[in-house]
C-alpha cells in the first residue's frame, strides 16, 4: 500500500482580500491491485494491461481507481504533484515481493490480451483465494506464475542428458558387479 499526503489548498477571499485555507492536507492510501485494473476497465472497456498510450484522464481514473482512503475530495487527482505521481509509479512498477525468478525465455510473437477477467480466471484455475484481488498486481502476478511453474508437467532430459544419465547409472553398476563392462 502507497500512503501519500496530498498538500491542501488556499481559497482567496475577495471581501477580505485575504487567502484563506481551503481544504487541509489529504492522507490518500492506494493499492495497485487487480480491484483498481478491474474498476478502471469497467469504465474504459479496453485492457488496462496493453501497451497502448494512455491519457491524462485515463491515467488520473485509475490514480482514483487505486484510492482506498474513504471521503476524499473530488478534486484530488488534479491535486497530486509531479512527485506524487512518480512515487505512485514507483509503487506500480515495484515487485512488492521477496520473490525472484531466472532468466526467463523471451516470448515471441503476440500473446494474449490480459484483462481483469483473465487474471480472475486464472485466480480460479489456481485456487487462489478472491482476498488476493487486493494485493498489489505485482505480487499477484508472482504467486500466479509460481503456481504456474509449479503445476507444469516436468521438463524433457535432452539428448546428451540421458546420455549422461546412462553412463553415470552404468558406471555404478559396473562398480557394484566388479565387471568392466
Amino acid at each position: 500500500m502507497l500512503t501519500l499526503t496530498i498538500a491542501g489548498t488556499e481559497l482567496y477571499d475577495e471581501a477580505t482580500e485575504t487567502f484563506v485555507e481551503g481544504i487541509g492536507d489529504v492522507e490518500l492510501e492506494l493499492e495497485h491491485s487487480l480491484l483498481s485494473v478491474s474498476k478502471w476497465e469497467s469504465k474504459y472497456q479496453k485492457p488496462f494491461l496493453s501497451s497502448e498510450k494512455k491519457s491524462l484522464d485515463e491515467i488520473l481514473y485509475y490514480v482514483e481507481s487505486m484510492i482506498v482512503t474513504p471521503n476524499y475530495p473530488n478534486d484530488i487527482a488534479e491535486r497530486l504533484s509531479q512527485s506524487d505521481m512518480v512515487k505512485i509509479n514507483d509503487y506500480i512498477e515495484s515487485s512488492e515481493s521477496a520473490t525472484t525468478f531466472g532468466i526467463m525465455p523471451e516470448r515471441r510473437g503476440r500473446g494474449e490480451v490480459i484483462t481483469s477477467e483473465l487474471i480472475y480466471y486464472w485466480m480460479v484455475a489456481f485456487q487462489i483465494p478472491f482476498e488476493c484481488e487486493f494485493w498489489h498486481l505485482n505480487r499477484l502476478f508472482s504467486l500466479i506464475r509460481i503456481c504456474n511453474i509449479k503445476n507444469a508437467p516436468p521438463k524433457k532430459m535432452g539428448r546428451s542428458e540421458v546420455a549422461k544419465t546412462y553412463q553415470e547409472i552404468n558406471a555404478q553398476r559396473k562398480a557394484q558387479l566388479g565387471t568392466s563392462g
